[in-house]
């Protein structure tokens, strides 16, 4: 799918046509799209294909002119519920009269990145839109990193009282997540220090500021990934031993009810034999030896509670 829209008296609208200093948006496009894309706007055709790997690696390439800007940004995994969230490129393409997008989401990936700022950024401001969408999938990443913590949270609160795997597959599953987020957050990063440094373009002040301030959002970004993956290493680990204790509490505790419940087994099995026993002649024996029984489950459990065996 081809979207164009162009700023027009501060206003971002769409078009059905193309003109100079428009947005070209490809969501999910068909080989014969990016084809027909990459001829009008004299674009390298690999520059617009590359992005669709979804194991493209971000990174920055000038080629007679053109500028193209491969970020990772996160996305909800909707093919795997147990890892939350995974990462995807975003293609940015600068060409001397047009910017243009590509991504292989499904969805229009990079008005959901703008978050509400795509009417406010200017299409003839080309790598002011593209800094902009960099601070904003940084942003996007914060996000996702705080949503991540509170599930984490979540998940650790069921597992104080729980003895079940699911759990920890869970909290395997937004490891991988914060895997996935500090690998690009760091990839990303490297970009907006080539951005800054790039003698391509001549950047203006407002443009240096934004940027900086991308950069100091991906950082942060990558702080909070880092201590949250830390954090979770260790809570696993303990819960782990946790719930590993908790079963050899259960396993003894069942143990010793087990040896408990033998004791009235052996006085009615010895009393249950076929031969001349003591006071079985006795007017009262069946109450004396059911008061020896419960008398030997009562000194037995005092014993193993004294021992801590229980």
């Amino acid at each position: 799918m081809i979207l164009i829209r162009k700023t027009m008296y501060d206003t971002l609208v769409t078009l059905d046509h193309l003109e100079p200093d428009s947005w070209i948006n490809l969501v999910n496009p068909s080989e014969e799209e990016v084809q027909r894309v990459a001829l009008l706007q004299g674009v390298p055709l690999d520059f617009l294909v590359d992005p669709l790997d979804a194991d493209e690696r971000a990174r920055l390439e000038v080629e007679d002119g053109v500028i193209l800007l491969v970020l990772r940004v996160p996305v909800e995994n909707t093919a795997d519920p147990r890892v939350p969230y995974i990462t995807m490129p975003i293609g940015v393409v600068i060409t001397p009269t047009a910017v243009i997008t590509v991504c292989r989401a499904q969805q229009d990936l990079v008005t959901e990145i703008l978050n509400g700022r795509a009417r406010q950024v200017d299409t003839t401001h080309r790598l002011h839109f593209a800094i902009t969408l960099m601070q904003r999938s940084a942003l996007a990443y914060l996000r996702c990193l705080k949503d991540i913590n509170r599930r984490s949270d979540t998940i650790e609160q069921a597992l104080q009282e729980s003895m079940r795997n699911q759990e920890l597959i869970d909290l395997l599953g937004i490891e991988k997540s914060l895997v996935y987020f500090t690998t690009s957050l760091k990839a990303n990063d490297i970009i907006m220090d080539k951005v800054l440094r790039l003698r391509a373009v001549q950047l203006s002040e407002e443009e240096v500021d934004l940027l900086e301030d991308a950069i100091t959002e991906n950082r942060q970004a990558i702080g909070m990934a880092n201590i949250y993956s830390d954090i979770l290493s260790g809570t696993m680990d303990a819960f782990a031993s946790i719930i590993s204790n908790n079963m050899n509490m259960v396993m003894k505790f069942l143990a010793g009810f087990t040896i408990i419940l033998m004791v009235p087994n052996i006085i009615s099995g010895i009393y249950g034999m076929n031969i001349a026993l003591p006071m079985q002649d006795w007017p009262h024996a069946f109450a004396i030896l059911s008061a020896l029984a419960v008398g030997g489950v009562a000194a037995t459990w005092w014993w193993f509670a004294r021992k801590r065996w229980l």
